[in-house]
């Protein structure tokens, strides 16, 4: 039995990421970046693409080869319009471009993907699959603001999450690490962007980010939670206009803002030396993530297991053990051993949470969501 083969691409404002898989296995992979920045020799995502094609055609495996079945692009805002992964027509993209006051930043460069592939391989079935879709089962209790309702429902304002592939993901691998595939679980996913859920049955209960990715968590360079009035005091006694406050918050922001670096691993050089603003930096962002573990019990009831991943997830044993200190009561502790270690499983035996560290893999998520809406395009 021949193995489907599916390319994977996220195009992003100025960067185009690919992989191409056979099944579980990845067969290339790479990064275009600089997409028409000046001084750039890729123009554009046409251009980019286009190395994409010399890249993979290098390694004996071209984009127009007849063993590539389909290809599947990330993108970030699907709104309400989009709960699953699907077959991309005119229609579709004409729905997606509707979107981009939503994802200003990352909706252009995922139409563009689109639109350059569809015109290299006008034959294969492409499919779009949403950051935003994995999160579309939070309730509205969750999902709500409250603002007042003809506002928030005329210029579409609610709660969206992000990093779906990922938390979709990483929620069924620990729920299977525990036994329990239809269990609860609350995912970390930590990286410059940084995210947290609350995952029952394989559905999402709750999540941090909100209508942007710029709610929830202590990022890189976002600040997440804030209080409105902060905004509306900028303005008025800093003088600050909103593309300022946009740029302080979204680049400037998080722990870039708190100690200068957004690297976390340089903000620990800097912990372990005794610097203080690393250390408040470090504190406040753990803080943070061990508040949210909390709220997300509240909201599971019980949990069966928390998963950590990305960047700083996968590869800080220190963020690990300080974010869940002191939650012992709620049956959650860490094996200092075994988190230093790096092990999958990093809680002691017998705790009735147990912890894991799931290294995310977005680009699997997206080719089996790809494969699965294939049967339904031949089935109408």
């Amino acid at each position: 039995m021949t193995v489907k083969r599916v390319l994977v691409i996220n195009s992003g404002s100025s960067s185009v990421k690919y992989a191409l898989l056979a099944g579980e296995d990845r067969l290339a992979s790479g990064i275009v970046e600089r997409i028409g920045e000046p001084g750039s020799p890729v123009a554009d995502h046409g251009a980019a693409l286009d190395i994409v094609a010399d890249e993979l055609a290098g390694q004996g495996l071209g984009i127009d080869s007849p063993e590539l079945t389909a290809i599947g692009h990330r993108v970030v805002h699907g709104g309400t319009d989009f709960t699953e992964p699907t077959l991309i027509t005119d229609e579709v993209t004409a729905m997606i471009e509707e979107l981009v006051p939503l994802a200003p930043l990352h909706n252009p460069g995922n139409l563009a993907g689109i639109e350059v592939t569809r015109r290299l391989r006008p034959d294969l079935p492409q499919v779009a699959v949403f950051d935003t879709a994995f999160h579309s089962t939070i309730s509205p209790a969750a999902a709500t603001y409250a603002i007042d309702r003809e506002v928030a429902e005329r210029l579409r304002i609610r709660r969206y999450g992000f990093h779906g592939t990922s938390h979709a993901y990483v929620s069924r691998e620990a729920a299977a690490e525990a036994g329990r595939p239809d269990g609860n679980v609350i995912v970390l996913h930590l990286g410059n962007g940084a995210s947290a859920s609350a995952v029952s049955g394989g559905r999402c209960l709750e999540t941090s980010m909100g209508m942007t990715p710029l709610e929830g968590l202590v990022m890189g360079t976002r600040s997440g939670d804030l209080d409105p009035g902060v905004l509306t005091y900028l303005a008025r006694t800093g003088g600050m206009s909103f593309e300022e406050i946009d740029t302080m918050l979204n680049r400037g922001g998080g722990m870039r803002g708190l100690c200068g670096d957004n690297d976390m691993r340089a903000v620990q050089e800097r912990l372990a030396a005794g610097d203080p603003d690393a250390e408040l930096a470090f504190s406040v962002y753990c803080h943070r993530l061990r508040k949210y573990v909390g709220a997300y019990y509240a909201v599971l009831g019980t949990v069966d297991v928390i998963a950590f991943t990305g960047g700083v997830g996968e590869n800080s044993p220190l963020v690990r053990q300080t974010a869940l200190d002191g939650l012992e009561a709620l049956g959650i502790a860490v094996d200092p051993g075994r988190n230093e270690r790096g092990e999958r499983v990093i809680s002691p035996d017998g705790t009735a949470v147990r912890v894991v560290v799931i290294p995310t893999n977005e680009e699997l998520e997206i080719a089996r969501q790809t494969l699965a809406v294939l049967p339904r395009t031949k089935h109408p």
